[in-house]
């Protein structure tokens, strides 16, 4: 696995890392989709673009992206508009009653429609397949804003912010505590091509997808599952978790509070992870639930880094996607 770089300011004013030609005009529906130097080359175009934004501005200038949402959103939508302001271009939003998707027309028909108006889409929908059908019907680049079964822009975003703040990311360790949902999914496609050693700790019946950990250990992955939290933890880099109930979830509401209630992120379990422990959450977080207060408002957070970090690598893959 080869160690990532970290671009010193001199790199950043004289050259951009080589693209991938294999990056130019694609899907990114998944991050088992990217290989790993197709990442690294994202997570370093993420670097010259957050250092350096002046020189993109006019990047993407004459094309757009229409942002196709069937659930709700602060920071996907809010950074994919101004991203692609930012870049020159123009982001269009489409939520659930503009189209209708699969309902009042056919997932299909909007993409095949859509590839012929825009540059490229974001979709953020409940099914995965949805994605996978839109992708498959569009002769344009369609980003996987948020699936049921991945959230690739939250996990690049993730580890861009965890290379920030850590350094090269080959041997850290990651743990994640609580769901073994799409981010998690998508954390664990990122480590295996990152070299992160990924720990997770679930209740029973709440791990991850057989296949995506299977997927993971054959690329040469680190990944170890456990229903114990505190091993999980012992030693980490980081700790992450998320929200116990999710959109589509309310009716399991009074079992998740209960099942997950040890799972919970707070002083004491990050005692056991030792001093150099961050803290991460995609948001919106539920203070008292899944993380408290004491921990979100603590310096060892790295929560709103993560959130900012969204704009710079979004802007990193609309332009290795569309430039």
């Amino acid at each position: 696995m080869r160690r990532l770089r970290v671009i010193t300011r001199a790199d950043k004013e004289t050259r951009l890392p080589s693209r991938p030609t294999s990056l130019a005009h694609r899907h990114v529906v998944s991050l088992h989709d990217l290989a790993p130097a197709e990442v690294e080359y994202l997570l370093k175009l993420g670097e010259c673009v957050k250092a350096q934004p002046s020189r993109f501005k006019n990047a993407l200038e004459g094309k757009s992206l229409a942002m196709l949402f069937e659930k709700p959103s602060l920071r996907t939508r809010v950074s994919f508009e101004v991203g692609m302001e930012q870049l020159g271009g123009k982001a269009i939003y489409l939520g659930p009653q503009e189209v209708g998707l699969g309902k009042r027309e056919s997932v299909k028909d909007v993409a095949q429609n859509l590839s012929r108006w825009v540059n490229a889409v974001a979709i953020r929908t409940f099914a995965h397949q949805t994605v996978m059908e839109f992708a498959a019907n569009a002769s344009i680049p369609v980003i996987n804003a948020l699936s049921n079964f991945e959230h690739p822009c939250q996990a690049l975003a993730d580890y861009f912010t965890l290379l920030e703040h850590k350094g090269p990311l080959e041997g850290k360790t990651l743990a994640w505590v609580g769901d073994g949902n799409n981010v998690a999914h998508s954390l664990i496609y990122g480590a295996a091509r990152l070299g992160v050693r990924m720990r997770i700790a679930t209740p029973a019946g709440y791990e991850p997808d057989r296949s995506v950990v299977a997927d993971a250990k054959r690329e040469g992955g680190d990944i170890t599952l456990t229903h114990d939290a505190l091993e999980a933890v012992a030693g980490a880099d980081a700790v992450y978790t998320d929200v116990w109930i999710s959109m589509g979830q309310e009716d399991e509401a009074d079992t998740r509070q209960r099942v997950f209630r040890p799972y919970q992120v707070n002083s004491e379990l990050l005692r056991t992870a030792g001093p150099q422990v961050l803290f991460m959450h995609c948001l919106p977080a539920r203070r008292g639930q899944e993380v408290t207060a004491e921990v979100m408002d603590s310096p060892r957070s790295i929560v709103y880094d993560q959130a900012e970090n969204r704009l710079h690598i979004q802007k990193a893959m609309l332009l290795a996607l569309l430039s």
